[in-house]
């Protein structure tokens, strides 16, 4: 019989749902290695990766043969499959859908409309040489200003987590992508005090896996601040 391979987990800290399965990992304390994708240089095109994962994006997971994408899915299985603590995904039917109502809802709100501010300000601009487009800014924070209110009043109203009472793997995905323009040193919160104190109890819930999986991004934002 065939020794079990460790789990791997292929990441660009740079990429907000990398970011999420990385604290996870490390909150969860499941053994694994990390093999990095620096998408700026391109290394998601490379045929060995392309072997992996045919759609050329990241995360991705090998579980001894099983290789799975999408980091929802991944974060998911873990949680699932492995003995974890079971705030992050619970087993109660109604406070585990009220973790796959967030999830569901994050993909067409807080990761487009986060991602779409930092693609504006920080990425286009970097790749092409031009200017931020102001107009179009000011169209993708407005966006994003309704998303955060919705995230207020529909999910984090009087609980201190966007689910309940714990920390659960909707509160990583959520802040990870909240995070992302901040390297292009905007602090989307900065007028919310309500998420702002969430996201004080989601950092420290997770102690150090914070900073250590943002770490890409602050130095991209101190590279940018020190050109100014």
């Amino acid at each position: 019989m065939a020794a079990r391979q460790a789990l791997q987990v292929h990441l660009d800290l740079l990429s907000q749902p990398c970011r999420a399965l990385h604290i996870l990992l490390a909150c969860t304390r499941l053994p694994h290695t990390v093999r990095h994708v620096a998408l700026r240089r391109g290394e998601h095109r490379t045929p060995e990766f392309t072997e992996i994962n045919p759609m050329q994006k990241v995360p991705v997971m090998v579980d001894n043969e099983f290789i799975l994408t999408e980091s929802d899915a991944i974060i998911k299985y873990l949680v699932n499959k492995y003995d974890v603590p079971d705030h992050w995904y619970p087993r109660q039917p109604e406070r585990r859908a009220r973790v796959d109502e967030y999830t569901a809802w994050h993909h067409t709100h807080t990761r487009p409309h986060a991602a779409k501010v930092f693609l504006l300000e920080v990425l286009l601009p970097a790749q092409t040489g031009s200017p931020v487009e102001a107009q179009r800014l000011v169209g993708a924070l407005s966006q994003l200003q309704e998303t955060l209110d919705q995230l207020e009043s529909m999910f984090l109203r009087r609980q201190p987590f966007l689910c309940g009472d714990d920390i659960t793997v909707a509160d990583l995905l959520a802040v990870c992508e909240i995070m992302q323009p901040e390297g292009g040193g905007r602090d989307v919160l900065q007028d919310r005090p309500l998420l702002q104190r969430w996201k004080s109890r989601v950092r420290a819930a997770v102690g150090d896996a914070f900073d250590q999986a943002h770490a890409v991004l602050y130095a991209l934002r101190d590279r940018r601040r020190a050109k100014l």
